[in-house]
C-alpha cells in the first residue's frame, strides 16, 4: 500500500508499506510530512518482527524534525526488540548523519533482502 503526503507548494512524500518489516520513503522528511510518516513507522514497528528496513534511497532532503522522528522510531522498535534499518542512504543524507553523528545510533545498510532459496 502507497500513500501520497503532499502540501501546498511543498514536494511529496510517498510512504510504500511492504510489510510489518519494510518500509520505503520517497520525497522529502521534513516537518509537513513527518506526523504521516511516523504513523506508518510506528504501526509497521508494531505489527512486525525483527528488522524494519526503511528504504531512503528516494528520500530527498530531511531536516531536524525528519532526524528527531527517526529517532524516535528507531527508540520504539528497540523497546520492541526491533531494529530500524536505513536502507541506501543517499551521499546527502550520509553526510548529514555523520555531521549530526546519528550514524552512531541509528543502524544504516545498504542491503537488499535476498528471497530465500526453496
Amino acid at each position: 500500500a502507497s500513500r501520497v503526503l503532499s502540501g501546498e507548494g511543498v514536494g511529496q512524500m510517498v510512504v510504500s508499506v511492504a510489510s510489518g518489516c519494510e518500509i520505503a520513503l520517497d520525497g522529502r522528511l521534513d516537518v509537513r510530512s513527518v506526523a504521516d510518516v511516523r504513523a506508518a513507522l510506528y504501526a509497521a514497528i508494531d505489527a512486525g518482527a525483527g528488522d524494519l528496513v526503511v528504504d531512503v534511497s528516494a528520500v530527498e532532503t530531511v531536516d531536524a524534525t525528519g532526524l528527531g522522528m527517526l529517532l524516535g522510531a528507531d527508540r520504539r522498535a528497540k523497546l520492541a526488540g526491533r531494529r530500524v534499518v536505513l536502507r541506501d542512504a543517499g551521499p546527502r543524507l550520509l553526510r548529514l548523519l555523520r555531521a549530526t553523528r546519528l550514524h552512531r545510533v541509528l543502524t544504516v545498510g545498504g542491503y537488499r533482502r535476498v528471497a530465500s532459496p526453496p
